[in-house]
């Protein structure tokens, strides 16, 4: 059996699937790839099945060598790729022989690069998922340097085509379609028309749990008293006192005590999360404001 060995490891790549589904009841959180649109469509490139796991390259800086022949493709965030030091194109399934280098440089645009290996990546399950869940600390750990990784059985038919155009490049600020609520009565009218009808920026302080966002200032509350607590999902845009909203991606809580104006829909979850420190968001939505 084929596998794989990690020469070095970016400054975060972990093992990403589509999650743990059904376990939010018991405190646990779905998790799996944070652009769920690029891990799926380096999946389809070489065949494998909707389960097969991914890695997930935070940033880039990803080296691998092979040990046997297998078939991979790089999408998501774009990022100068070699192979034994030549280079490969991304979005396009890439064959390679036993011994190959696969050197996957840093992001020139985006944040996360997905890498899929025909037969997905074989690491052991947790409640039915291989993902990495950062703030749970469930799933198999970080890549260190020197992990070997078995390539697993998920394979399906081969695709009709062996490249996809990979998606055009963000406009800036990128659009992101919202459904309004739940609690967005607990804010201003002013403050849910400011939602709308500024730009936001993302900071720093972002992750897989989610992205903290900076705008022309805070939103306010219309009401004083405490939420209790109740669940939230991906996408959610959280609140809290200081009044800079917060989107949740993969590995965000259960559940969460400050007011969500808004739900982001799943493909600007999956924008959101190539999103680097520095670009500027808008928020629509098909209610009247």
């Amino acid at each position: 059996m084929p596998w794989l060995e990690v020469v070095r490891t970016g400054p975060l790549t972990t093992v990403q699937d589509h999650g743990r589904v059904g376990c939010s009841a018991v405190g646990v959180g779905r998790s799996g790839a944070a652009d769920l649109i690029s891990h799926d469509a380096a999946n389809r490139l070489v065949g494998n099945t909707v389960h097969a796991a991914t890695l997930e390259i935070t940033v880039g800086g990803f080296v691998m060598r092979t040990v046997g022949e297998m078939t991979v493709a790089i999408t998501g965030a774009r990022a100068p790729l070699t192979v034994n030091g030549r280079p490969a194109a991304g979005y396009s399934s890439l064959h390679l022989h036993s011994g190959d280098l696969l050197e996957i440089g840093y992001a020139t645009t985006g944040l996360r690069t997905y890498l899929a290996v025909r037969g997905g990546i074989d690491v052991p399950e947790t409640l039915g998922s291989r993902s990495t869940d950062t703030l749970a600390g469930l799933g198999p750990e970080p890549l260190r340097v020197g992990d070997q990784l078995l390539v697993g059985a998920e394979g399906g038919e081969w695709p009709s085509e062996d490249l996809i155009p990979p998606p055009a490049p963000a406009r800036s600020p990128v659009p992101l379609d919202i459904t309004l609520g739940p609690r967005d009565n607990w804010l201003t009218p002013a403050s849910v028309h400011a939602l709308l009808h500024h730009a936001w920026t993302v900071t720093e302080d972002t992750d897989r749990v989610g992205v903290r966002l900076r705008g022309p200032g805070p939103l306010h509350r219309s009401r004083t008293q405490e939420l209790p607590s109740e669940g939230v999902v991906a996408g959610s845009i959280q609140v809290p006192p200081n009044g800079q909203p917060v989107v949740f991606l993969a590995d965000h809580p259960v559940t969460g005590g400050y007011p969500v104006i808004g739900v982001v829909t799943a493909p600007g979850i999956a924008a959101l999360a190539q999103m680097r420190p520095g670009s500027t968001v808008t928020f629509r939505t098909s209610r009247h404001i």
